[in-house]
């Protein structure tokens, strides 16, 4: 098989990783995808660090069936807890979602405040604190778990009393802190931007990885000489674990398109 006509590889616990999708199509619209959402496990961000990678192992394995030329991990979650496991057990270039994020956040800031948002496994693992303060010790980093962003959104409850409530509840601890940058580190929080902003006003500025990371995966690709030629038409397949039609119809406001057939896979 040509490397260049193989699909990209995306994975997710859920729906949260279509804004990467998102992202690549408007970056790399020639390339064919294969999305898989592990839907009937979501969320990972509560679970266990051994859970995590165990879940993100067998995900890379679905999507090897396919022939991916590249990984994408849309998953803020196993980017910071499976990672490094993942390049160790698989040859196939494999990008995370932390490091492109943590860069952005380090171009934005001006105050060297940076606030950062995620799971309850994802601040845990610190996964965002490190990369910045390897791109730059200087900046300080504060950060706050909001584990109940994801299950907002899985049930399409992006804007509403509620979800301001939450976000208010989440978000106080870091406007004390006069953040000037705000790291989105889950995938599915793009969609609560809007009442993200509404709480912290118009002054922070929102980091969402998904665009950061599209430049990355057409950086590897180009490095791998895979870039796929522009006469090529792209296919894009989704499949998950869990009911595709929830997925369908909360998805194409995650992606800004309709998704079209979505196939349920058995769960490993």
């Amino acid at each position: 098989m040509n490397g260049a006509r193989q699909p990209i590889g995306v994975f997710d616990s859920g729906i949260g990783g279509l804004t990467v999708v998102k992202a690549l199509i408007e970056d790399l619209p020639q390339e064919s995808i294969v999305y898989f959402g592990d839907t009937a496990r979501v969320p990972y961000g509560t679970k266990s660090k051994s859970t995590i990678v165990r879940f993100s192992l067998e995900n890379v394995e679905f999507l090897l069936r396919f022939g991916v030329k590249c990984i994408v991990i849309a998953c803020n979650t196993s980017s910071s807890w499976a990672l490094p496991t993942l390049r160790k057990y698989f040859k196939v270039p494999i990008v995370g979602v932390i490091r492109p994020g943590a860069l952005a956040a380090v171009r934005q800031t001006r105050t060297k405040r940076v606030g950062v948002i995620g799971t309850t496994a994802t601040i845990h693992s610190r996964a965002y604190e490190t990369a910045i303060h390897r791109l730059d010790p200087t900046v300080k980093v504060f950060s706050q778990g909001c584990p109940l962003f994801v299950p907002l959104v899985e049930e399409g409850r992006l804007n509403g009393t509620i979800s301001l409530q939450v976000a208010g509840e989440y978000l106080r601890p870091l406007m004390r802190q006069r953040i000037d940058t705000l790291i989105l580190g889950c995938t599915h929080y793009p969609l609560l931007a809007p009442t993200i902003r509404r709480v912290l006003g118009p002054k922070v500025t929102l980091v969402d990885s998904a665009r950061q990371t599209a430049s990355e995966v057409r950086g590897v690709l180009l490095g791998t000489d895979t870039l796929s030629d522009r006469r090529a038409r792209p296919r894009h397949r989704f499949f998950v674990t869990d009911e595709p039609g929830h997925f369908n119809r909360i998805g194409h406001q995650f992606l800004g398109q309709l998704i079209g057939s979505v196939e349920r896979v058995n769960s490993h």
